[in-house]
């Protein structure tokens, strides 16, 4: 399953430029707020999961971020966001793996994972997730998925879609829930889809 997945995602990276998938910010707001309301210094460790070669990194180095971690089952997405940023590059970790294979080696004050937990559609892909977050997170969580009223399928593959009780109901054993909220992402080509954006403080034990 992991090799099919990988395979799927080089050749989306192979293949198609930035405004040609739906997923494309130019500039990644509601993402950037919700790591702002955290109040953490800039030296905080933040991961973004399934960061592909989303432009949140660039964002987070002009903002003098210095702990950055990108991580994304696809090379082709990461040496794309390499090739990008050039000597900035750097400074930041990347990490070529599957989320659900993922075994960190440090923990993070702020997990950021837009529009990769939703492609987990098997209880166990779900749960696998759950507790590497469990393990890893030692402050604060923002997930972005496709709501209940977004899209049934991305970039021809299922998801699961949530929303403001379903997603915080996966993670309530290891993070109590700040707030959540609905925003609608317009695509490159002009299309609407509705996301849910949950943030998530983890349990001090």
């Amino acid at each position: 399953m992991e090799d099919t997945n990988k395979k799927h995602w080089e050749n989306v990276y192979e293949t198609k430029n930035p405004d040609q998938v739906s997923w494309t910010q130019e500039k990644p707001q509601t993402s950037l707020d919700f790591i702002h309301s955290f109040g953490l210094g800039k030296d905080a460790r933040i991961i973004d999961i399934g960061g592909g070669d989303s432009n949140l990194v660039d964002f987070l180095l002009d903002e003098g971020y210095r702990n950055i971690s990108v991580l994304d089952i696809s090379s082709k997405a990461l040496e794309r966001a390499r090739t990008r940023l050039g000597s900035k590059a750097d400074k930041v970790t990347w990490i070529n793996s599957d989320i659900t294979a993922f075994e960190p080696r440090e923990t993070y004050d702020i997990w950021h994972d837009r529009a990769a937990f939703h492609f987990l559609t098997t209880p166990e892909q779900v749960s696998q997730y759950i507790k590497i977050a469990g393990k890893s997170v030692t402050g604060f969580m923002i997930l972005g998925t496709f709501s209940k009223k977004g899209p049934a399928k991305c970039s021809g593959l299922d998801i699961q879609q949530y929303d403001d009780e379903s997603l915080p109901a996966k993670f309530e054993s290891d993070f109590e829930k700040i707030k959540c909220l609905t925003e609608d992402h317009t695509t490159p080509f002009g299309t609407v889809q509705n996301f849910v954006f949950c943030s998530f403080k983890k349990f001090k034990r």
